[in-house]
């Protein structure tokens, strides 16, 4: 596949899933937000449920572009980047204290870069694709098996429920006292739940090989369009027994979540690259060519914006709270002007971006 098609249907997915980030992590206010921009409380899903896997099917995708070329293939390179990445998962949990006594040691750049590597890793060293599929479903089933069958201390096997599960109880173990800050006890980015994440990635290495195959596009579009489906029909069947569960990214969830991006990245891949309508994604695309960069600058910026204090005041409140309470509160309902502070905040990221597009100033891994 050329590069050109990658970068109007792949960026264009990525920018379209780091806009939808964006929105999500960036309400004016958390008390006003539409049920499809929150996650759901616990099992269940919503819109915002897809951006997580939809960022991990993309990296699947892409390193089989990027192992395409032989430079790519150095083990040095493939760990620095994968240490790289952590590194700034690392920094945006810690910014601006950096604890390191109680810092978060998982998240979401975290666990991209442990599918990253694992994924990589596999793709380098396992040339069967029968084999590569037995990895995959390997990384489902012994996560079913451990969930459903390990007895958990003071708990039993077999339970899904919050803080009472054997991904809950590991993340414990290890991650005590270094993990998620709204949680403590566990992590929506622990330890064993990254293994059906890596299944996550693995989809998207499939697709990505899929892509790279003969086929015309339209027979491409066709077979991803017709898998999604396939795998949407088999998450919500595998919900009756295993919930579809974001928070410890059950094997439901990384089906049904797969068939999801196989769907909406289909009619990306259609739209693009088929009927070359690409006009349309070129603000997506702008935000996918800097994906990691946006990711950093805007996690950055949020937690300015809340740290910062206006002390003229009666009560001195965060820079967030005024310039909210001042500018958006009085322009809307609350929900309909907490949703304007993030259609703003994410103006303002794709102001940058387009500026270090337009300089050609890209941050590569």
């Amino acid at each position: 596949m050329e590069l050109k098609e990658r970068s109007t249907s792949l960026d264009a997915f990525r920018g379209f899933t780091i806009a939808g980030m964006i929105i999500v992590n960036n309400p004016g206010s958390w008390s006003n937000i539409y049920p499809q921009l929150q996650h759901a409380e616990w099992s269940g899903w919503t819109f915002t449920d897809m951006i997580f896997p939809f960022f991990l099917f993309i990296v699947g995708v892409s390193i089989v572009f990027s192992l395409s070329k032989p430079e790519n293939r150095n083990l040095k390179k493939i760990l620095i980047r994968s240490l790289l990445i952590y590194a700034f998962g690392f920094f945006l949990s810690g910014f601006p204290y950096f604890n390191l006594s109680k810092i978060r040691l998982v998240g979401v750049l975290q666990r991209i870069s442990f599918c990253y590597l694992a994924v990589t890793l596999i793709y380098l060293n396992v040339k069967s694709r029968n084999v590569k599929t037995i990895i995959l479903l390997f990384c489902l089933i012994f996560y079913w098996l451990m969930m459903e069958f390990y007895p958990v201390p003071e708990v039993g096997a077999g339970f899904y429920d919050k803080g009472k599960n054997f991904s809950n109880w590991l993340d414990l173990q290890i991650l005590e006292g270094h993990m998620w800050s709204q949680t403590k006890t566990w992590d929506p980015e622990g330890i064993f739940s990254t293994l059906p994440a890596i299944a996550t990635t693995l989809f998207g290495a499939f697709t990505g090989e899929f892509l790279q195959s003969k086929l015309s596009k339209e027979e491409k579009t066709i077979w991803i369009f017709i898998a999604g489906q396939l795998l949407l029909f088999i998450g919500l069947v595998l919900d009756n027994f295993i919930p579809i569960n974001k928070n410890i990214w059950t094997t439901s969830y990384s089906i049904f979540m797969t068939g999801w991006a196989l769907t909406i990245f289909s009619i990306f891949y259609f739209i693009n690259d088929v009927k070359y309508y690409k006009w349309w994604a070129k603000p997506f695309v702008i935000f996918g060519l800097n994906s990691i960069l946006v990711f950093v600058l805007s996690g950055v910026i949020a937690r300015l914006f809340s740290l910062i204090k206006i002390t003229e005041l009666e009560s001195p409140i965060s820079l967030h709270t005024f310039l909210y309470q001042k500018y958006f509160e009085p322009l809307a309902s609350p929900i309909n002007a907490s949703l304007l502070w993030a259609i703003s905040f994410l103006s303002t990221m794709y102001l940058v971006c387009w500026i270090l597009w337009k300089k050609k100033i890209f941050l590569k891994i």
